[in-house]
């Protein structure tokens, strides 16, 4: 199989992922419990993927989906930010970034955005 066959694992960040897991911010934990797990969203998203030289919050696979949660530190990381979207995006990605404040403050936002992202996938 070849790389985008895989979806860009990068296994050499493999442990990097489980330990971000492991110190998921609460909006992560959130989004991930009451949204993204067991398929709530009629979609399989996996936490903390390796991709290519990055590890993505959120992906999905069958959609080639990539969510990002950013919180306090990303507020100076925007041009890093920019230029990891459009790495990611030539690698056929689409990539939702969501803030700490949205997720827990309003999460079914969060929720009517992806559902319209995805129906809108679908036409």
């Amino acid at each position: 199989m070849t790389t985008a066959q895989h979806h860009f694992y990068n296994k050499q960040l493999k442990g990097l992922a489980k330990t971000l897991r492991e110190d998921s911010t609460k909006a992560e934990v959130r989004l991930w419990c009451e949204l993204l797990s067991k398929g709530k969203l009629g979609y399989s998203f996996l936490r903390q993927r390796p991709i290519g030289d990055f590890i993505a919050d959120f992906m999905c696979k069958e959609l080639k989906l990539i969510l990002e949660v950013d919180g306090y530190s990303h507020s100076f990381k925007t041009e890093a930010d920019i230029e990891r979207d459009k790495l990611l995006t030539n690698l056929g990605f689409t990539v939702l970034r969501f803030t700490d404040e949205e997720v827990m403050k309003d999460l079914p936002n969060v929720q009517r955005t992806l559902e319209y992202w995805i129906t809108e996938r679908q036409r």
